[in-house]
């Protein structure tokens, strides 16, 4: 059987399988080559990070994620004001369309929704979830440290952009 083993390289020498990767080697080769192999098989390999790599030497610094927490604070479900808002909206397009068949002047626009879970930014007063939250407010706040930012001149600006929206739907 060890003889089925052996395969002959240009009629000359015999090669020998080796016992872990399976590569075949001439007897004094393959007798150097076991011990390294079992080495280089028993470690586990690091995978690789092109990003490290690619940044070495340069000014550039490595983000480093920080390790989410597995826990998930559980938040309470608001479907029902969610369902509500959903059914208002419906009502309210309803209405624009009877107005528009029957030659009407459109009803106001409802109020929009505020969601709970958003978080207001201090200093354009647009909301946000917690995460775009953190980094907008951070980014809002050098913007104002540039230019002055009115408020109230902003919140203009914001209704306008919310009335100039509901004006633009009902033309579908």
């Amino acid at each position: 059987m060890a003889e089925a083993q052996l395969v002959a390289a240009d009629g000359n020498q015999k090669l020998f399988p080796c016992e872990v990767c399976g590569r075949r080697f001439a007897a004094d080769v393959l007798e150097r080559h076991r011990p390294i192999c079992k080495k280089v098989f028993n470690k586990k390999r690091k995978p690789f990070n092109s990003l490290k790599q690619r940044l070495q030497g340069t000014d550039i610094p490595t983000v480093s994620k920080s390790p989410q927490s597995k826990v998930q604070p559980e938040r309470k479900s608001n479907w029902r004001q969610q369902h509500e808002d959903f059914i208002n909206t419906i009502r309210s397009a309803k209405q624009c369309t009877l107005a528009m068949k029957e030659g009407k002047p459109l009803p106001p626009p409802p109020p929009p929704t505020v969601n709970p879970d958003y978080i207001q930014c201090p200093y354009c007063m647009r909301r946000f979830n917690e995460t775009a939250a953190q980094r907008h407010i951070n980014f809002c706040k050098n913007q104002t440290s540039r230019r002055v930012f009115d408020p109230a001149q902003t919140a203009a600006r914001l209704a306008s952009r919310a009335q100039g929206k509901a004006q633009a739907s009902p033309k579908k």
